[in-house]
């Protein structure tokens, strides 16, 4: 049997460039974004951060979404190998994904951390990994981060949890200055009705929800309420996904992490999806 239909859920920009690698090695791929991404309303706060880039020792951005909004052409000049004024600024990212996002933008890799290779994760845990020791007091770290569409702008203070926070938390324990600044706002998608009947039918018909947001699994819960995913089947990009998608009551779900070559070699072993229930 072939594989089975995947349904990218990133947003809709990714989920294209998603859909369009998975074609391109045959597997039938099809974008359901299950999350919006919209500039903020008031870009006051991000402008004068792009202005302060070159006083910070290290820029980390979250997604590449965050590496679209906040580094506009100008930017990412600043931090080319020809500009002195920015020598020092580093970039972390969470993943290849974002690193290749911003070398498109024009940020010299050189001056990108990111996780190992070959890490378990693309996360800001397996991040810190890479950066901890770059770490010193009174060192200044930028977060550019994105918020909810349902939330004040203001980031919150950081707290004991995991990704971005967790970050913070590390850095100001190890004595860094931490700012926080949003570039984007994430929030649920607009679905055509189209798109509304092909998540229905995908709820039980072995199509394959490629899902790497914790968030884009609330948005599908939320815009079918009541809708039982006992036969569906997830494919998630990390143990937190995972988790959710299970307490979401996805009947099969099965992890990987978030590169290419194995999100495709995971796939392809479904080819006998029924018979895994």
């Amino acid at each position: 049997m072939p594989a089975p239909r995947v349904l990218v859920t990133r947003p809709e920009r990714e989920a294209l460039h998603w859909v369009a690698a998975l074609q391109a090695r045959g597997i039938a791929a099809q974008a359901l974004p299950l999350m919006a991404i919209t500039a903020p309303a008031d870009t006051s706060a991000l402008h004068a951060a792009r202005q302060r880039l070159a006083g910070y020792d290290a820029v980390m951005v979250v997604s590449g979404n965050a590496a679209q909004h906040f580094f506009e052409s100008n930017t990412a000049l600043a931090l080319a190998p020809q500009a002195p004024v920015a020598i020092k600024t580093r970039v972390w990212v969470p993943g290849p994904g974002t690193a290749k996002t911003l070398q498109t933008l024009g940020v010299d890799a050189a001056r990108i951390d990111q996780p190992a290779a070959d890490a378990l994760q693309f996360d800001s845990e397996a991040l810190w990994a890479q950066v901890r020791g770059q770490i010193r007091p009174g060192m200044r770290v930028l977060i550019v981060r994105g918020t909810e569409s349902d939330a004040d702008t203001a980031p919150s203070a950081p707290n004991a949890g995991t990704g971005r926070d967790w970050l913070a938390c590390q850095l100001q324990a190890a004595g860094a200055q931490v700012d926080f600044v949003v570039a984007y706002v994430r929030g649920a998608p607009l679905w055509t009705p189209a798109q509304r009947a092909l998540a229905q039918q995908a709820s039980s018909d072995a199509s394959l929800w490629l899902l790497s947001s914790s968030q884009a699994l609330a948005h599908l819960c939320a815009a079918l309420p009541g809708q039982c995913w006992a036969q569906a089947r997830a494919l998630v990009t990390h143990p937190r996904i995972a988790q959710a998608a299970r307490a979401a009551g996805f009947g099969w779900v099965k992890e990987c992490r978030p590169a290419l070559t194995e999100v495709v070699a995971s796939i392809e072993s479904q080819h006998e999806p029924r018979a895994r229930f």
